[in-house]
């Protein structure tokens, strides 16, 4: 689809549609990540850590950092209305959650051109870094809301 709006101006005028989409994602639901912020190419969401998170260590399990980390990216780099998936992350895990806890996922866009979209993701706790993810992902032409002008 081609449209006159910028990018811009579609996130601001379709915001709703696309935090909706993002605050009804299933699996995020599923774990009970809430999205808290959702900006151009940024994201923050928050998570409360339960017993059935946890490894085998009695710490948070780095799926769960992954996946509170791989949502924010999701978010961010879809905060344009238009559909991108991941292309490639890498994860740094760097002290433990703990159970009981609240995480918090914070996505800052780098950079981004037509076709790529680059993001650094910070999961911390109770002002702790506990990860960091680089992420790249690929833009589509496609958009997930019905744009009208």
């Amino acid at each position: 689809m081609i449209t006159n709006l910028t990018e811009q101006e579609i996130h601001e005028k379709y915001y709703n549609d696309i935090y909706k989409t993002f605050e009804n994602e299933p699996y995020a639901q599923f774990l009970g990540i809430e999205l808290k912020e959702l900006g151009l190419g940024t994201a923050t969401a928050e998570l409360e850590i339960k017993d059935h998170m946890l490894n085998s260590h009695g710490t948070v399990h780095g799926a769960i950092l992954f996946a509170i980390a791989d949502y924010v990216f999701a978010a961010a780099c879809n905060s344009y209305g238009k559909t991108s998936v991941g292309l490639s992350t890498t994860v740094n895990f760097m002290a433990a959650g703990m159970n009981g806890s609240t995480i918090r996922a914070i996505a800052v866009e780098e950079k981004k051109n037509n076709r790529t979209s680059w993001y650094k993701i910070q999961i911390e706790s109770n002002g702790e870094l506990l990860a960091t993810m680089e992420a790249l992902a690929y833009r589509k032409n496609h958009y997930f809301i019905s744009i009208e002008e």
